[in-house]
């Protein structure tokens, strides 16, 4: 059986830390209203049905580049200022969908079918975001 018809797929994941400040508006969150940091872990997870000729799914060394440098754009901020969120609560959904797709322009892969990023608030809180090619 090919892995088209099994559904099956490789993945590959990359992870990262960075801390970033924020406040949630729009509702009566308590603490979270207030500007306090966060010690985020990101991952970027590539998924795909077929190796390249090299047998990788994609270069680790690229994966790594490109997601240093989205992860570079959101250290050290108060993720509020950025006009990424202009409008937007800085929810770690919006950041994960917000990373993502910065990423799925800049990784070019043609044997990658998804992206996904997912974000850990702290040791018990996570929320992602998945990419699809179309």
């Amino acid at each position: 059986m090919r892995l088209e018809e099994s559904g099956c797929c490789y993945a590959v994941a990359v992870k990262r830390d960075f801390v970033a400040r924020h406040f949630l508006f729009g509702g009566d969150w308590g603490l979270e209203n207030d500007i306090h940091s966060h010690h985020y872990q990101v991952e970027l997870e590539l998924q795909g049905r077929d190796l390249d000729q090299h047998g990788y799914l994609v270069d680790i060394v690229d994966i790594e580049k490109n997601l240093d440098f989205v992860v570079g754009s959101f250290r050290d901020k108060v993720l509020n200022e950025l006009p990424e969120f202009q409008g937007l609560n800085p929810s770690i959904e919006n950041l994960s969908r917000i990373m993502c797709t910065s990423l799925s322009a800049l990784i070019d892969a043609p044997n990658i079918h998804a992206l996904v990023v997912r974000i850990w608030e702290n040791d018990i809180a996570w929320a992602s975001f998945r990419w699809e090619r179309s």
